[in-house]
């Protein structure tokens, strides 16, 4: 029952014009801002931890405008699902028209693409899908009918979407040697309990569990690595794609140094367009040996 209710909720989201959505986001997140709830608390540690350097007032105006841009992306997310993949993909304006990636995927080694949870991801990987062929990673969800609406609706633009299992990896290793393009969520905690799936590196000065798989994809096949993101333009303006090359170390032999690299990496996006990061995200969820816990 609880299942069929979320699967409703979704598709009558997915009805609702974007104007009318994006209204609904600025109470929803006005809302979360003004009343005690888990993810203000999570969103406020966060930038705390992350942006000291930030004043109190400074601080608090980001945490307002982040939470409204996460309830942007949460109503928004079942529109791109049950919509119309080139109407998305077409709301993505990308002013170099790609030339990074085409560049790049001309050596004929593919491309990796960090995409952090920053702006539309999914919006912008229709866009990206309009580049090259290109095969995404993505972490199952629990409940059965709306994973099966994700990998539909992520599908829906020419995505081949792969799960975060060894299967998945394999299929992400085979699309780099075809020359395509492949895509990861790249500020994800990689689960702890998986021997050698991630190192502690430092997030905006933080240690952070760091996944080594873009590290190991990189070195491996030799394919170079991006970072890119859709940022929501103000009003119901669309998006705008931004690319970024990754920083050096990012396929060193050390799985350390990568995941330096690849934290540095979203380090340097975030800060560009700071009230789009998913600040709400417990990032810091696992930590080293002898350090306290942050989210009790």
């Amino acid at each position: 029952m609880r299942t069929r209710l979320l699967l409703w909720l979704v598709r009558l989201i997915a009805a609702l014009p974007r104007r009318f959505l994006y209204w609904l986001a600025i109470l929803v997140g006005t809302l979360a801002y003004l009343f005690p709830n888990r993810e203000r608390k999570t969103a406020s540690l966060n930038l705390r931890l992350c942006l000291p350097e930030l004043t109190p007032g400074v601080r608090r105006r980001l945490l307002w405008a982040t939470l409204v841009e996460n309830a942007k992306t949460l109503v928004e997310t079942p529109a791109i699902w049950y919509g119309d993949a080139r109407y998305w993909a077409a709301l993505v304006r990308d002013p170099s028209d790609g030339e990074l990636a085409r560049r790049l995927l001309a050596a004929g080694k593919g491309l990796i693409i960090a995409a952090p949870h920053l702006g539309s991801w999914e919006a912008g990987v229709h866009k990206l899908a309009q580049i090259a062929p290109i095969t995404a990673l993505y972490r199952p969800l629990k409940e059965g009918s709306l994973a099966e609406a994700m990998l539909a609706g992520r599908s829906r633009g020419g995505a081949h979407l792969v799960p975060t299992t060894a299967a998945g990896v394999k299929a992400l290793y085979a699309a780099l040697e075809r020359g395509e393009m492949i895509t990861i969520l790249p500020d994800q905690q990689p689960p702890s309990r998986t021997k050698g799936a991630g190192v502690f590196a430092p997030f905006f000065g933080v240690p952070a569990l760091t996944m080594v798989l873009v590290n190991r994809l990189a070195r491996r096949t030799g394919a170079p690595v991006v970072f890119a993101y859709a940022e929501r333009l103000p009003g119901t303006g669309g998006f705008e794609l931004h690319w970024l090359e990754a920083p050096e170390g990012i396929a060193d032999v050390d799985p350390l140094v990568g995941a330096q690299a690849l934290n540095l990496g979203v380090e340097q996006v975030v800060r560009r367009c700071p009230q789009q990061y998913q600040w709400t995200y417990k990032r810091f969820r696992a930590r080293p040996e002898g350090l306290p816990r942050l989210y009790d």
